[in-house]
């Protein structure tokens, strides 16, 4: 059994979790990170020397950075269907999801902490509109690409999809106005109705 360790109010476990649902593996899940400790035992460092969620083990395999996990799972259980494996598209797969993880993410981060894990009255209005203006941005490329395709490469669902909408789904549920972004919302809706989704995207923020 796949062996997920990591708290669900982490978007990036929500990645890994949502790709096991896809992928209907049986796994469990253990608590750990946040509030729930763990992860500066000297058992989680032997897994993960970052002391980060999430970390999978795979049978006698183990296995962390989120995104990475991802492309794991869909090429092992999925290759030519949520991994691509004609290489063109699996490197236009691999580019969107780096662009998440390097690019979009530290965008969003300030915002993100200071409206949903800062108290109002430490929030500082500076930083969160610093982060809003480069992830709207940021947003505007995002909708620009979904303009011109049904998913985030070409017309089926890929692993790409996972960590994007597990991103956009944090931003949307910013207490805050936003601009409206078509494409990601006509995206956003088809994805958040998939099965799998579901303890993942439906999920408040924490």
């Amino acid at each position: 059994m796949l062996k997920i360790w990591g708290r669900m109010s982490s978007i990036n476990v929500k990645k890994v979790v949502w790709t096991a649902q896809e992928l209907g593996l049986d796994f469990q899940r253990t608590e750990a990170g946040g509030l729930f400790g763990i992860v500066k035992t000297p058992e989680y460092v032997r897994l993960n020397p970052n002391s980060m969620v999430p970390v999978i083990e795979d049978e006698d395999f183990t296995l962390w950075e989120s995104n990475v996990i991802v492309r794991y799972l869909c090429a092992k259980h999925s290759a030519g269907q949520m991994y691509p494996t004609e290489l063109r598209a699996r490197f236009d797969a691999e580019r969107w999801m780096d662009w998440q993880q390097t690019t979009l993410n530290p965008a969003s981060r300030a915002g993100f902490w200071q409206l949903i894990r800062t108290p109002p009255e430490q929030r500082n209005a500076e930083l969160i509109a610093e982060s809003n203006a480069a992830v709207e941005s940021l947003m505007a490329t995002l909708d620009a690409h979904l303009a011109q395709h049904t998913f985030m490469v070409g017309e089926r669902f890929s692993m790409t999809d996972i960590p994007l909408a597990c991103e956009v789904q944090r931003w949307f549920g910013l207490p805050q106005p936003r601009q409206s972004r078509p494409a990601i919302e006509r995206w956003y809706e088809v994805i958040s109705a998939r099965q799998a989704s579901k303890g993942v995207l439906d999920q408040a923020l924490s």
